[in-house]
């Protein structure tokens, strides 16, 4: 399999999605990828369909040049093209001898993006050089790859600060590319600093000035990122540089897929392949996942909350017409609407989760009304539904039902804390239970007290629940909220437990960590049972 196919992309040339995450975004602190990551990030890249993929700068590093390297080999890529990044030749040499340039050439990448100097004083005081020898660096490095057969795309540094300082300079750079055969200039604004208005005008003036076909690389620091990519679209730029989740150094890069959905839903621009949208959602959670960061649950058209409304008055227009309170159909990027309960829920707002969840409420006022002042009261006392569906739905239920649906009966529970004078320690809990008429003392150890009683009520109830071996408890999260006596407080705890298939949520709420954190244990059981069709025992 191979990466040199210049008609990788189902899509014309007349606008680029070129993605970086693979380079700028690995600059992130905390990101540290390696080849296989590297390799997966790619085809996922690829599977959404953007036309150039960004692999890093071959010949820098060792991780680098082997990933081109397995790329060519293991990759075959449907819709981009593999790109490498470096930059111009040094000054006073020549690009045919320069061992940087011949690395580009070695990674078999049918398309080099260029990194060249457009500020004057990075040009005297970081590559300490003249001004005219920047330019034919640039010159000499496009014109040589070119007759290498490899398409030029030339990265301006720093383009709109040097425009700043001396404007005709930084243009001499981009017509210097362009006229050596550099297919796109792209216009970096490097240290994020640039507000939309100022991208809009210099492309503007840019574009007109030089006739070069431009591009626009926007970091985040002011916020604007992805609206100053936007702008120098609206100027008349055709090749926009992102990265995945917007990932990238200090605060980041233009996030691809808000800029992508703006592309394809707000100005009607064709830059996926058919269909490929709707994968927006699953591609930035499995990039996330490779890059071991947890998504963004309020980023753009992606994150979970992204179409969550919690508010009572939303909730009320939404059951009317969804598009009331949102801006898209969810759909078309792969995400779902959401309805959150909280105090601030109507009834709408219960109606709707209601049916989300598969309750039917039948229009039954009373009962939707039952409902929203228990939630309420039990917000009060400082449980949340937002994160903790399966309780919710727990208690929908039972107010629908007349009845809780109950498994077991707790008798007692207890959990101890050994101190061992040899620094060592033991956790230690006993429950007493009852389920199916029979009375259930079991005992257990765990690395925790909350651990030694979810291994507890396990010993006790598989024998009589033999579904409970698939339950697995993923995550465990606690929140002291305010206390009102002194050292006493309150808190809330928040369980998420998976049987291999699907993870639920429940909350606790006690006077201490374990007490709540058995409420939560006791509705995730409970849950996952309902979820695996067992009748009620009680």
């Amino acid at each position: 399999m191979t990466t040199e196919n210049a008609e990788a992309s189902p899509l014309d040339d007349s606008f680029h999605v070129f993605d970086t995450t693979l380079r700028d975004g690995a600059q992130r602190e905390g990101i540290n990828l390696t080849v296989a990551d590297k390799l997966t990030i790619a085809r996922h890249l690829d599977d959404f369909g953007v036309g150039f993929i960004e692999g890093g700068w071959p010949g820098a590093n060792p991780r680098d040049t082997e990933f081109f390297a397995r790329a060519r080999q293991e990759i075959a890529f449907r819709n981009a093209q593999l790109v490498a990044f470096g930059a111009t030749r040094r000054a006073g040499g020549t690009a045919a001898e320069d061992p940087q340039v011949k690395a580009l050439l070695d990674s078999g990448a049918p398309v080099v993006t260029l990194v060249a100097k457009s500020h004057d004083r990075h040009v005297e005081l970081a590559l300490r050089t003249t001004l005219e020898e920047n330019l034919e660096m640039v010159r000499d490095t496009v014109s040589h790859l070119r007759e290498q057969g490899r398409r030029v795309f030339v990265d301006c540094e720093h383009f709109f600060d040097g425009y700043k300082a001396n404007p005709d300079y930084a243009k001499a750079v981009v017509r210097a590319a362009h006229e050596a055969g550099a297919d796109v200039v792209v216009l970096c604004d490097t240290n994020g600093g640039m507000l939309p208005a100022q991208i809009q005008a210099v492309v503007t003036t840019v574009l007109a000035d030089t006739g070069a076909r431009l591009g626009i690389h926007a970091q985040d620091d002011t916020g604007c990122a992805v609206a100053n990519t936007l702008a120098a679209v609206d100027a008349g730029a055709t090749h926009v540089q992102c990265t995945a989740n917007g990932y990238g150094e200090r605060v980041g890069n233009a996030n691809l897929f808000p800029v992508v959905a703006a592309l394809e839903l707000k100005y009607d621009k064709r830059v996926l392949p058919p269909g490929a949208l709707a994968e927006t959602t699953r591609i930035s959670h499995a990039i996330a996942e490779v890059v071991n960061l947890t998504p963004s649950t309020h980023q753009p058209y992606v994150g979970v909350s992204a179409f969550a409304h919690k508010a009572g008055l939303h909730a009320s227009a939404i059951k009317v017409d969804p598009d009331l309170y949102q801006h898209i159909d969810p759909e078309l990027v792969g995400n779902t609407m959401r309805m959150l309960v909280s105090d601030m829920a109507g009834r709408a707002s219960i109606e709707l989760k209601g049916k989300e969840l598969g309750v039917d409420l039948g229009g039954d006022r009373e009962l939707v009304s039952r409902v929203v002042e228990r939630v309420k009261e039990r917000e009060l006392q400082g449980y949340t539904y937002e994160a903790a569906d399966a309780s919710f739905e727990l208690l929908l239920r039972e107010e629908a039902e007349g009845r809780a649906r109950r498994y077991f009966r707790t008798e007692s529970w207890r959990a101890i804390v050994e101190d061992r004078p040899d620094g060592t320690h033991a956790n230690e809990a006993t429950v007493k239970l009852w389920a199916k008429g029979e009375r259930i003392v079991a005992t257990a150890e765990g690395n925790g007290p909350v651990n030694a009683l979810d291994r507890a009520i396990r010993v006790g109830l598989e024998r009589i629940y033999p579904q409970l071996a698939k339950f697995e408890l993923t995550d465990y999260k606690v929140r002291i909220l305010e206390g009102r006596h002194g050292t006493e407080s309150t808190t809330r705890v928040l369980v998420t437990t998976t049987d291999g298939n699907a993870e639920w949520s429940t909350v606790g709420v006690g006077e201490n960590v374990i007490a709540a954190s058995w409420q939560a244990l006791e509705d995730a059981f409970t849950y996952g049972l309902l979820r695996a069709g067992v009748d009620p025992a009680e």
